[in-house]
């Protein structure tokens, strides 16, 4: 094969590629491979199709077979890394994002793939410093300076002013001009609320998300979603079954998602995402709506003015510095600002763990970004409290061995020894990862980002669960949800209140067998699993917002 024939099927390919036709793209590149078995171009754009189609084997073994047949340059090193996150291989992958730096040090891409994996490793702090960069390199990418901003949450080491002002600098630099809106300014009648959410399937959101629209008074709310994912599954089924209008908008830009909700008449317009990964804060940064607020899937401001409310409650949020903090008015419900809706396969609670062992297993299912450094050195203190006790940490992360020996040092430089860590990878479906709480006796809420469905789902599985009452909101809501079930018996003001908390616990086995048997219940017949009342307050919030909204005149 010629070199002009090469380059006219790789330029046909690559357009091929481009357009999504895979399938002809890989058939061209397989004919100057033919030709040429190390073409390292070929090689790669195979690999890289790949990854696409989910087979990360094939893409590691063909993007590692393009480097040594001599392909150079950054995005080759960008990909491999890719293939190696799929994997799960976090340390695999962060060399490669190195690589990518040492070839490119202005790519904001690397900076930005590296601080997710450091990230995922409970390295908050390299995640932060790693996004700020990436931030200087592309100070206009939307989706870098949202993950900085979900990254500082995680950060022990800011103080929540500091967090609040960066969100709110960011804010600022995104906000567009004032709208008007042709709504219908009727105080008393059915308003239209919109949803939007990258996240509308089985996840986190929906688990609080599904029994505020389970009991919603219809007559009185009509409900609209905005699906910005592309991931679905019988979850979002159910949601659509609940909806009164369903979109499916990932691939609507912000000013087009925007004119969709204006054209719907949305009244008022919840993001249940805040700088989560997905968010569509740039469409409300477009004010289609008359009311907007924020609620449920972010533990802190947007930063936007043109958000109205952050709906909250008084122990979450005590009335006081938060309410000047935030550029949106803060909305606090009578009750929790969430209710809890377990998973309806969920097995049955089983005697504790201690029982049968003779020691006791603390535990947490958090992801291990919320192990910063002053958490690992309070839960080892908890384990020096406790003698013959064991951990039992389980994360995604923790299927990459080089996490889980870096976990391990992590806690070995406060004394622990390894052997009383029990290192886990994440369960394949939420029955098997619901189960693993048969192995905990007591579960551990990191800080200064606590834990929400992983503590919702450790009580109803009757693991007790120890929290730090903290600063924020994100540290305050251990401390909601045990409060809402009558368990504030479980939360610390300090960490030497924290260790004697879990230290008590763990010394009266018969107390804590007595209160695993009976907490289920004790949750089902709380506020927390209240749907009817919580819908109710969730309702009257809006007509609040709204009816403050029509008085207003816009």
């Amino acid at each position: 094969m010629s070199a002009t024939q090469r380059v006219a099927l790789l330029t046909a390919a690559t357009k091929l590629h481009n357009e999504g036709r895979l399938d002809e793209a890989e058939r061209l590149y397989a004919q100057v491979i033919a030709a040429n078995p190390r073409d390292a171009d070929a090689l790669h754009l195979v690999g890289v199709i790949a990854l696409q189609r989910g087979d990360h084997d094939g893409a590691v073994a063909l993007i590692r077979h393009a480097l040594a047949c001599g392909l150079a340059g950054a995005h080759a090193h960008l990909n491999l890394g890719a293939a190696y996150r799929a994997k799960g291989l976090l340390t695999d992958a962060i060399a490669q994002y190195r690589a990518a730096l040492a070839l490119d040090p202005r790519s904001s891409a690397a900076q930005n793939n590296l601080a997710n994996a450091l990230q995922l490793m409970g390295d908050a702090e390299g995640a932060v410093a790693a996004l700020r960069a990436a931030v200087a390199l592309a100070p206009r990418d939307a989706a870098v300076r949202s993950n900085l901003l979900y990254a500082l949450n995680l950060s022990a080491e800011l103080s929540p002013d500091e967090v609040a002002r960066e969100h709110r600098a960011w804010g600022a630099s995104v906000e567009a001009p004032r709208a008007a809106h042709a709504n219908d300014r009727d105080p008393a009648r059915r308003l239209r609320v919109g949803f939007v959410s990258s996240d509308l399937r089985t996840h986190s959101v929906t688990f609080f998300l599904g029994p505020l629209l389970e009991g919603l008074d219809r007559g009185a709310v009509a409900v609209f979603c905005y699906a910005s994912g592309v991931r679905v599954d019988e979850t979002t089924a159910r949601l659509k079954s609940l909806s009164d209008g369903w979109a499916d908008v990932a691939g609507d830009s912000d000013a087009a998602l925007a004119a969709r909700i204006r054209a719907d008449r949305i009244d008022v317009l919840v993001d249940l995402g805040g700088h989560t990964s997905g968010n569509r804060l740039g469409a409300f940064a477009l004010r289609p709506a008359p009311v907007q607020v924020t609620w449920l899937g972010y533990p802190n401001t947007t930063g936007l003015a043109a958000i109205d409310y952050r709906v909250t409650d008084a122990v979450a949020d005590p009335p006081g510095p938060d309410d000047a903090r935030y550029p949106e008015r803060l909305a606090r419900l009578d009750g929790c600002f969430l209710c809890y809706e377990p998973w309806a396969d969920a097995p049955d609670v089983t005697p504790p763990p201690a029982a049968r062992a003779g020691s006791v297993t603390f535990g947490s299912f958090n992801n291990l970004s919320k192990l910063n450094a002053p958490v690992i050195a309070l839960w080892s203190r908890v384990l020096g409290a406790v003698p013959a006790s064991t951990l039992l940490l389980k994360s995604s992360p923790l299927a990459d061995p080089g996490t889980r020996a870096l976990v391990e040092r992590r806690f070995a430089a406060h004394g622990v020894d390894p052997s009383r860590l029990r290192l886990a990878a994440e369960e394949p479906t939420v029955r098997r990862h619901l189960a693993r709480y048969a192995d905990v006796d007591i579960a551990l809420d990191p800080f200064p980002y606590n834990g929400t469905t992983t503590t919702c789902e450790a009580l109803w599985m009757g693991v007790p669960v120890v929290t730090r009452a903290g600063d924020r909101h994100a540290a305050r809501v251990g401390a909601d949800l045990l409060s809402r079930v009558g368990l504030d018996d479980l939360v610390a003001a300090d960490d030497d209140a924290y260790v004697a908390r879990a230290a008590h616990l763990a010394h009266d086995l018969d107390a804590l067998a007595a209160r695993r048997s009976a907490q289920r219940e004790r949750v089902a017949r709380s506020p927390l699993c209240d749907r009817a009342a919580f819908a109710r307050a969730m309702a009257e919030a809006w007509r609040a917002m709204w009816r403050r909204w029509c008085a207003e005149g816009g």
